[in-house]
């Protein structure tokens, strides 16, 4: 007989964000990053934008994503600006959930690339835009508050069979 351990992001949905989420997603964005968004950078993506989380129905919020979609020469760039997930939550594919979802809106406000920035220290966060088929277009120097350098990353959605 086989054990299969239960898989912890099962219960975890993923939906719009609200205002009433605010103060959790300003909490794992404070947890998750050395210069954290402030809290009213998040009010201002509540509309317009592909704002979602990903909530656990004992834990409330565990993650989010924020993209946006920018007209580019007659195809909409998308942007993911911001990723996250509560550290105790991490490694358990909810990172890859809320990408998978963001990337879905994004396409459906038909956007042909997407682009991102992440640390170059940030491993786990570049092996997980690797297998969305996110490639290292270039560095950029010092991006960060701190001096340290961001890849930016972007992937082509006409080659993803979307």
């Amino acid at each position: 007989m086989t054990v299969v351990a239960p898989d912890p992001a099962a219960d975890v949905s993923i939906r719009a964000a609200v205002r009433a989420d605010l103060l959790a997603i300003y909490r794992i964005e404070k947890a998750s990053f050395p210069q954290p968004w402030p809290y009213s950078a998040f009010e201002g993506y509540l509309d317009g934008t592909v704002f979602l989380v990903a909530e656990d129905a004992d834990d409330g919020v565990v993650g989010y994503v924020v993209a946006s979609a920018v007209p580019n020469h007659g195809r909409a760039l998308g942007h993911v600006k911001d990723l996250a997930v509560h550290p105790d939550r991490r490694g358990e594919g909810i990172g890859r959930r809320l990408l998978s979802a963001a990337i879905s809106g994004l396409a459906a406000r038909n956007v042909g690339r997407v682009k991102l920035e992440v640390r170059r220290s940030n491993e786990r966060a570049r092996s997980l835009y690797r297998r969305f088929g996110f490639e290292h277009r270039r560095t950029l120097p010092r991006y960060y508050e701190d001096g340290e350098d961001a890849f930016l990353m972007v992937a082509d959605l006409d080659d993803r069979g979307e």
